[in-house]
């Protein structure tokens, strides 16, 4: 894997939280953009990363920044590091016992009314929009032992669809909430040994559970390495179907591969469930003889039907080139949609470019970053009152390396080409970290 300085560019941490009023901005601001932009990922407490590769960036401290928009401006910028036992410990020793002991640095998510900081497998944490730690979440003491932070909200039943996977036994539990965030599937899944799971898809019926080729390997952390993951040649890749509420899971065999976040599924008719997918052929692949790690490849856009009746699984690329981070219109999850929208990785150290796919048309559109800037996620915000799926905008964190500087760019997601239709210029830069969402001040 080739290493990269953690501390410098567009990962590198903040050492320090701030708040900024009214800053600077090119372009209008779309009116209907009422609410604030959240952004979730590692950052030291200390400000300063060890090590340089995703196994010593993924475990570090949660950091959580907010943009708020209202009425035709951004009337604020903040970052807060979750309070969590881990900060305590740091800057607040004697608050520490209180304080959830968890990392929730991953994803941020808008549930039964209670907004939610989500950690890769531990406990959820209760956050407000001004970045504010409530501690343990109310409405989803459910999951309290844990959960994906990649769990899916059904847009029509309101029901939240998690698992949580664990090196400890029972290695896989499978979970529905409903839309009040009370927790009424709870079942232990058999599997045959631990395996990273980061992400779930479901469809209007079911849920798909990815069994793939990274799993534990407890005897890295003696070598030196901050989390002990790890490709596996003889693992069995599959995908696992169970019926949302409980019963049998069907498990189907696919092409070794590592999945790190899915784009959406659904169902095609009784017999047959879509699965679009990111789709890494090998990942963390790691040469025993030198502890080092292989560069991972750039993944791609995949698809995978699979025939719950005849127990087939059909499997290809839907596009070329390098993409990470899908997201979508989320009213459209669980069901048929038309378009994605992700970042483009023309190698694998760059997050570069932002890409809107049409699955109807087969056509793509792309919004080009420069070499040297470096972007995240587009998150994907419908204009209220919108009907077509693709009315709306795309929010797109950009660091600007000439600058060492974060703007917001703000895209027509029908037109993301033609360029921003807005851009927030931050002072400082927002570290790339993780995932980000979008909560209305309606919420």
């Amino acid at each position: 894997m080739t290493a990269f300085d953690l501390n410098h560019g567009a990962v590198a941490p903040v050492a320090d939280e701030v708040d900024l009023v009214e800053p600077p901005i090119t372009g209008n601001i779309p009116r209907e953009l009422d609410g604030t932009l959240l952004r979730n990922g590692p950052n030291p407490l200390r400000g300063r990363f060890e090590g340089n590769d995703v196994l010593s960036w993924w475990p570090e401290a949660a950091m959580l920044h907010a943009i708020s928009f209202e009425d035709g401006r951004v009337a604020s910028y903040r970052n807060r590091w979750a309070r969590t036992r881990r900060w305590a410990d740091v800057y607040a020793p004697e608050r520490a016992p209180q304080l959830p002991d968890t990392n929730p640095n991953v994803s941020v998510l808008l549930h039964a009314g209670e907004l939610l900081a989500m950690a890769e497998g531990g406990a959820p944490l209760a956050i407000t929009t001004g970045l504010d730690s409530l501690g343990v979440p109310r409405r989803h003491e459910g999951f309290g032992g844990g959960m994906t932070a990649h769990p899916k909200v059904d847009p029509l039943t309101g029901e939240l669809i998690a698992f949580r996977a664990d090196w400890r036994a029972p290695w896989l539990r499978y979970g529905v909430a409903d839309a009040q965030g009370v927790q009424r599937v709870d079942l232990a899944i058999d599997v045959p040994a631990p395996s990273m799971m980061h992400d779930i898809a479901i469809t209007e019926t079911r849920s798909l559970l990815l069994d793939l080729n990274v799993g534990y390997d407890f005897s890295m952390l003696k070598h030196g390495h901050r989390m002990p993951l790890r490709w596996y040649d003889d693992r069995q890749a599959r995908i696992g179907v169970i019926p949302r509420h409980g019963g049998d899971v069907r498990w189907f065999g696919i092409e070794p591969c590592f999945i790190q976040h899915v784009v959406n599924a659904y169902d095609r008719d009784e017999a047959h469930v879509v699965l679009d997918a990111v789709r890494y052929p090998s990942y963390l692949r790691l040469d025993a003889s030198t502890g080092r790690f292989a560069d991972n490849p750039v993944a791609m856009l995949w698809r995978y039907v699979i025939d719950t009746a005849n127990g087939i699984v059909e499997e290809g690329p839907l596009a070329d080139g390098g993409l990470e981070l899908p997201r979508i219109n989320e009213s459209r999850t669980g069901r048929r949609y038309r378009y994605l929208y992700a970042v483009e990785q023309p190698t694998p150290v760059e997050m570069r470019g932002v890409v809107r796919f049409d699955h109807e048309r087969g056509t793509t559109l792309r919004y080009a970053v420069p070499a040297g800037d470096q972007n995240s996620e587009p998150v994907f915000v419908p204009r209220p009152g919108g009907v077509d799926e693709d009315d709306g905008w795309l929010l797109v964190m950009v660091y600007r390396a000439a600058t060492d500087t974060s703007d917001l760019v703000i895209l027509d997601a029908r037109e993301l080409h033609t360029g921003p239709v807005a851009t927030v210029h931050l002072p400082r830069r927002v570290p790339a970290g993780f995932h980000g969402a979008w909560v209305p001040r309606t919420h």
